[in-house]
């Protein structure tokens, strides 16, 4: 069956208008609203090793500012659950910190939980009325964040948050929150808090560590900054500070395993995965805290397993995957997360079980994962011959991805920009199969779906877009096609020279081409870049044959 006939334009004009900083992972961290009052109600003690925050609270008594400033150290690295017991403690021993009902504010938004957080933040507008000039400015600049969320496609919204806060700054130009949270608001929606930077923002994580090197806060940021820029080797320098801050704080350590990944240290930064893993399953059972309340527990797995699908350890890989698979989702990106599962599946040519694992995603809560779970459908119906169902899913992906809002709305992470280079992969890599004439086609197609999922920032996107390289470089070689081939394992090479797989798509292509020497080389690299894969992995033995081939001509 031709796909010329309607189906070339099923997803051709799809609009990516969907902010950029709502694909990242971190951005996800905005989403559990769910979470018992009576969690949040618990009382915390004062711990140690979660990192240092400070803001002086007036009349309050050392027991409160210590819950308050816990509050906000957790604030700063994304722990929410723990912030709001913090807040909360500090708010009952003394309710009249406007402060307090400001950061717990901060707090439910990063809950999802907008009446609540409007809630306090009213607490705080009627404490302010009588407060200090200090206060007054904190208090009203977040009522212009909360104006500014409730519609992130307003840009002058967005601007009037900002002027708040540069007022406030005017005021009190060396103010460690204020200028945190300044550098947030230059991210391209008021959603921003910390994990979209960009030169603009980092200029103030910068000047918080000129006052203060050792402010665990603005050296997470600025981690968060760097992957953006690409600027690896400074993220490195900022997560070691981290994780040296912040010991007992999990993401301190998952932060860090992001880039040491990123330059070769699979090793280290499985290290650091698990450290995270191990921390976050102490506090879970220390605390009573069921693991899929936390947003951050599935992610790690998430790293931790294909870190070691990167390795070629498929069987650690896959005992990961499938305790990430088993979490209830509760937001959007949790549940989009959720295709990982089924494309590992492909990947391994296990493709009924990819199948099953598919239709699950078919069944989910968000358009966005309903889309992707009919796209990894199609290709695993692709690769059991069903030819014409995989094209049917396609054009029920593309029903799906209509769904998705076309504007940015807080609490929604994921947008048609995440989701849109998954349709026009599987259309590619049909018309790919198609024959001849319609190769020409495909190749246009793949190659510019490879730029874009290239261009995705954040650790989930960047190493999930190896592991797709490596699926089209696959498919080319199936079909004959070994200019796209060439092409891509050239673009596996620049994403990521320290995978095995990278250096086996590239001995192929040489092998093709008659270059023996680079291709007994790359053979070669393949497999020490393996050494420590499964005995039985299918691609090391690839490289073996293939190597042992080379060498005997």
């Amino acid at each position: 069956m031709r796909l010329r006939t309607g189906l070339i334009g099923v997803v051709v004009g799809l609009v990516a208008s969907i902010a950029a900083a709502q694909d990242d992972p971190h951005a996800a961290c905005a989403s559990i609203g769910w979470v018992p009052r009576e969690i949040l109600d618990r009382p915390v003690p004062v711990r140690e090793g979660i990192g240092r925050s400070h803001e002086d609270l007036a009349g309050a008594s050392a027991q409160v500012q210590a819950l308050h400033d816990q509050g906000l150290a957790y604030l700063h690295s994304y722990m929410w659950i723990e912030a709001a017991r913090s807040f909360r403690g500090a708010l009952r021993l003394d309710p009249g910190q406007a402060l307090t009902w400001v950061a717990l504010s901060r707090t439910f938004t990063g809950l999802n939980d907008d009446a609540a957080a409007r809630k306090s933040q009213a607490e705080a507008e009627r404490l302010a009325a009588t407060a200090e000039p200090r206060v007054k400015r904190r208090v009203a600049a977040r009522a212009r964040h909360l104006e500014a969320l409730a519609d992130l496609a307003d840009k002058a919204r967005h601007a009037a948050f900002k002027q708040s806060l540069d007022e406030a700054l005017a005021a009190e130009p060396n103010d460690v929150e204020l200028l945190l949270l300044r550098g947030h608001a230059e991210e391209a929606t008021a959603a921003g808090r910390g994990q979209r930077g960009n030169e603009s923002t980092a200029k103030y994580y910068r000047q918080v560590l000129a006052a203060s090197p050792d402010d665990f806060a603005a050296h997470h940021y600025l981690i968060h900054t760097y992957e953006g820029l690409g600027r690896i080797d400074d993220a490195l320098v900022h997560g070691a500070a981290y994780v040296r801050l912040a010991p007992q704080v999990p993401h301190a350590h998952h932060m860090h395993g992001h880039d040491l990944r990123r330059v070769g240290r699979l090793d280290d930064a499985i290290a650091a995965f698990v450290k995270t893993y191990e921390l976050e399953n102490a506090y879970y059972a220390a605390e009573g805290i069921a693991a899929e309340l936390d947003w951050h527990h599935g992610h790690n797995l998430d790293l931790l397993s294909t870190a070691y699908q990167h390795q070629g350890r498929m069987r650690m890989a896959e005992r990961y995957m499938r305790e990430s698979h088993a979490l209830p989702a509760m937001v959007d990106y949790r549940e989009f997360n959720l295709k990982e599962w089924p494309g590992f599946l492909v990947s391994r040519g296990r493709n009924q079980e990819a199948l099953d694992a598919a239709r699950h995603l078919i069944g989910g809560q968000w358009p966005t994962t309903r889309a992707v779970g009919h796209v990894l459908a199609g290709h695993a119906l692709a690769a059991l011959g069903r030819r014409d169902e995989a094209v049917a899913a396609l054009v029920a992906a593309d029903d799906a991805f209509r769904e998705i809002p076309g504007k940015p709305v807080f609490g929604r992470m994921v947008g048609r920009s995440a989701v849109e280079p998954y349709l026009d992969g599987l259309r590619g890599e049909l018309l790919l199969a198609g024959g001849l004439d319609e190769s020409a086609e495909a190749r246009a197609i793949l190659k510019d779906v490879q730029q874009r999922i290239r261009a995705v920032p954040g650790p989930d996107a960047w190493t999930e877009a190896l592991f797709r390289l490596e699926g089209i470089a696959r498919a080319a070689r199936a079909a004959g096609d070994w200019e796209l081939a060439a092409y891509t394992a050239g673009q596996m090479r620049e994403h990521d020279p320290n995978y095995g797989g990278t250096h086996l798509a590239l001995g192929l292509v040489a092998q093709h081409e008659g270059r023996a020497a680079d291709a007994a080389r790359a053979m070669a690299e393949a497999m020490r870049l393996w050494r420590n894969a499964d005995p039985d992995l299918p691609e090391l033995a690839e490289a073996r044959e293939a190597g042992r081939a080379l060498a005997s001509r």
